[in-house]
């Protein structure tokens, strides 16, 4: 009967229209009260145990690196280089999205971020450039998810807290599939855009790019370098990014206060002016760090609420029972990751990333452990699912924010990312049935 009354709670909170942290706060306090037989202090007190770790710090100062680096001109930049080195090829400003998503999804860990840095000046330049509105559409949307597997991930930090498992390796562990998945986009840019006219290149406008991008070419260098020798932990290779921006920002890239290059200025004066102006000013600082304030407000509290359903369930044995029902039931352990999967991206449809880690992979990964998936393969097996939940409606993050940064139809922008859906299932298969592409850097 409690159960049923939880439920009918939810219906209505949900039907109230209120917001997500609300439906949660109850849920864990009625479970609390009512099923478990414990104390609201208790349930503060779980609260207090899912915050209290040194890792959560990476969370908040990845996001607010890649709002530095976004604001400013650090995006800007590996723009500027990736399209430079990239005009000799047909198609050469899609690849250069591709990779210029890449390289920025290697220094801020969100999708979102990485979408709107790259998209912002991408998207009008390859519309432009002749590109299909479509193709433009679809590879901007597409490629900013590459924010959630390349490391460092945000939602890689959290199925790390959420299983205590070494988020070390599980950044390392997404450094194979991301580089396939970027190489499977580049390509389907090549060719889908191969008949588009290449741009002028020389060696000279390439080594200037260099020179002006060389800083912003560094820190993903130095941030997964970092953590893949050892030298970095994921809580310090974010301090270090947020440091190493804010010192390139304000001090590198420092905002020139000249006057508008002069009518007539050849096209390299143009861009060192424009480069110049984009950089960040100490001002702007306080605006960024609201921004990335307002997020956290959102994901904390359900981190909260989340670790402390999750310390009633372990206490219930429930998750326990669960694995050993579905291990008993299901003999194929293949056929078991075949109906993981699937509800994987069908949870993805419906929730955002954060959440469904936060309630799922407790549950998830035991149940793959028990059928003999390493826990960090599984765990990019996870993201890499709802990786695709970010391109898919109704609830896709990625169509949503491109919906109205772009301001394009939904149903445009659901249209022209089904090519890459199509890529990305073909991409998910691979990662789930080699787990050698995940595991082969992290030694295992």
């Amino acid at each position: 009967m409690s159960w049923i009354v939880l439920l009918l709670l939810i219906v209505v909170l949900l039907a109230l229209r209120q917001s997500l942290v609300l439906v949660f706060a109850v849920a864990a306090g009625y479970i609390h009260v009512f099923i478990a037989n414990s104390k609201l202090q208790f349930l503060l007190q779980d609260f207090w145990f899912t915050v209290d770790r040194e890792v959560l710090l990476s969370i908040p100062l990845f996001i607010l690196a890649g709002n530095v680096m976004s604001g400013g001109s650090i995006a800007v930049r590996l723009i500027d280089f990736m399209k430079t080195v990239t005009s000799p090829i047909p198609g050469g400003l899609g690849v250069a999205c591709v990779l210029s998503c890449a390289a920025f999804a290697a220094i801020n860990g969100s999708s979102i971020v990485t979408m709107l840095a790259i998209g912002s000046v991408m998207y009008p330049a390859m519309v432009s450039q002749g590109y299909s509105k479509s193709f433009a559409l679809g590879a901007v949307a597409s490629a900013g998810t590459l924010g959630i597997i390349i490391p460092p991930s945000i939602p890689l930090i959290l199925y790390g807290i959420m299983t205590e498992k070494n988020i070390a390796q599980l950044f390392v562990a997404g450094i194979g599939p991301g580089l396939l998945l970027t190489l499977l986009f580049a390509g389907y840019s090549l060719v889908v855009n191969r008949n588009i006219a290449r741009e002028h290149y020389s060696l000279g406008d390439a080594a200037r790019s260099l020179g002006r991008g060389v800083f912003a070419l560094l820190l993903p260098v130095i941030i997964i370098g970092g953590i893949y020798s050892g030298k970095f932990s994921p809580t310090e290779s974010a301090a270090v990014a947020l440091a190493y921006a804010l010192f390139i920002e304000f001090f590198v890239h420092r905002r020139d206060e000249a006057p508008p290059a002069p009518a007539g200025a050849g096209a390299a004066a143009q861009v060192r002016h424009y480069l110049a102006t984009r950089a960040m000013n100490p001002r702007e600082l306080v605006g960024v760090v609201l921004e990335t304030t307002r997020l956290l407000a959102t994901l904390l509290p359900l981190l909260c609420i989340a670790g402390s359903l999750n310390t009633i369930l372990d206490h219930s044995g429930a998750p326990k029972q669960m694995v050993q029902y579905l291990v008993g039931a299901v003999d194929d352990r293949w056929l078991l990751m075949l109906g993981i999967n699937l509800l994987l991206l069908v949870v993805g449809c419906l929730m955002d990333v954060g959440s469904a880690i936060l309630i799922l992979a407790p549950l998830l990964q035991p149940l793959a452990a028990a059928k003999g998936f390493d826990p960090i393969h599984f765990g990019i097996i996870m993201i890499s699912n709802l990786e695709i939940g970010y391109l898919t409606p109704p609830v896709g993050l990625n169509l949503i924010v491109a919906m109205a940064a772009f301001k394009e139809s939904f149903a445009t922008i659901c249209k022209a990312v089904v090519p890459f859906i199509v890529i990305m299932l073909a991409w998910l298969t691979v990662v789930t049935t080699l787990p050698q592409l995940s595991l082969y850097l992290v030694g295992q």
